[in-house]
């Protein structure tokens, strides 16, 4: 599956179809701030570097706030169990607590805002 990007124009973009363009994207409710990732096993910990498009390298921030949302049976186990949540935020990454567990196929959607 290829990534499908929001086009963001440049700070000194002067083409108005190019603007344009970027405000419908966001208007539909497109974003470059979104993702997947699956829950490391036999670790208590998962790392999401989400600065790894280069057309937005800087999507997240310390005071971002990472949404996630289970995709799987057993990521929505993990969440009801109460034993997931960010526990830290970054420029440039978000780091997820969980259980430990050798458990597989733990994955969510996530939304960073802000």
């Amino acid at each position: 599956m290829t990534a499908q990007y929001t086009f963001i124009p440049g700070v000194n973009e002067t083409d108005p179809k190019k603007i344009v363009l970027a405000i419908q994207q966001l208007a539909a409710g497109r974003s470059n701030a979104t993702g997947s990732i699956t829950l490391a096993t036999g670790s208590a910990t998962t790392v999401v570097d989400v600065n790894v498009n280069p057309v937005a390298p800087t999507i997240i921030a310390a005071r971002s706030v990472p949404i996630l949302v289970a995709t799987t049976a057993n990521a929505a186990t993990e969440v009801g169990n109460g034993t997931m949540y960010v526990s830290a935020v970054a420029n440039g990454s978000f780091t997820i607590t969980h259980a430990n567990s050798a458990t597989t196929g733990r994955t969510f959607l996530y939304a960073i805002v802000g």
